[in-house]
């Protein structure tokens, strides 16, 4: 199957998901996650209408997305890997969306950066929710206490919040999780779901998606 096959498949699957649980297909975004793909292997994907991805390191994306974005109109990025203090302002500079603030000195650093670049990228927070220990996220209980401080002490708006549930679990129970966890912060947004469960995701409430094996095949 080529790559516009699967893309189209998986759009095609959102919307399955999306009208079985009552929502609206165009309610959900599909972050197509090109990590490791070059310019080459991304632009299928690009003339078949996609525009928005997901890129996991700063200075990857720096060497292939300036050139794409001059090609093409409409290219969001969003960065959906740990972002390093050092990188932040290349961060705030290039992407359009940040899905990983998870520490005090990562949200000050963006803070920083979008003032400094008169620049605000839309941001989500990182949450923990299966509690890893080798993963990046603020903890579940620790969750609006931290948006609060991003919005009322570093004056950041948060549009939303993103998880990774522990790989060897069933993901239902964390993305109920966050959409409470959401509701109580007052964010409507939630980035949740990847190549092996984004249908359930969208059953619990995703609004966005973030899927890269199943466009673009293994890495």
């Amino acid at each position: 199957m080529e790559l516009q096959e699967r893309l189209a498949e998986v759009r095609d699957r959102i919307g399955k998901a999306a009208r079985s649980a009552g929502r609206a297909a165009d309610g959900v975004s599909l972050v197509a996650v090109s990590k490791t793909f070059d310019a080459d292997a991304i632009l299928p994907a690009i003339e078949a209408g996609q525009r928005i991805f997901g890129e996991n390191r700063v200075q990857e994306a720096q060497g292939k997305w300036p050139s794409l974005r001059a090609e093409f109109e409409g290219i969001e990025l969003h960065l959906i890997g740990p972002l390093q203090s050092n990188k932040a302002a290349d961060a705030v500079s290039l992407f359009d969306v940040i899905e990983t603030v998870d520490r005090e000195k990562i949200a000050r650093a963006i803070a920083a950066e979008a003032d400094r670049q008169q620049r605000k990228p839309r941001l989500y927070v990182q949450v923990n929710t299966g509690l890893e220990p080798q993963k990046a996220g603020i903890a579940p209980d620790d969750t609006e206490a931290f948006v609060d401080h991003c919005r009322s002490e570093l004056g950041l708006s948060i549009e939303g919040l993103m998880c990774i549930p522990p790989a060897d679990e069933n993901p239902g129970p964390h993305f109920a999780l966050l959409a409470k966890l959401a509701a109580r912060c007052g964010l409507e947004k939630l980035s949740m779901g990847m190549s092996g469960d984004y249908e359930t995701a969208v059953a619990f409430g995703a609004t966005s998606v973030r899927v890269g094996s199943a466009i673009f095949g293994s890495r």
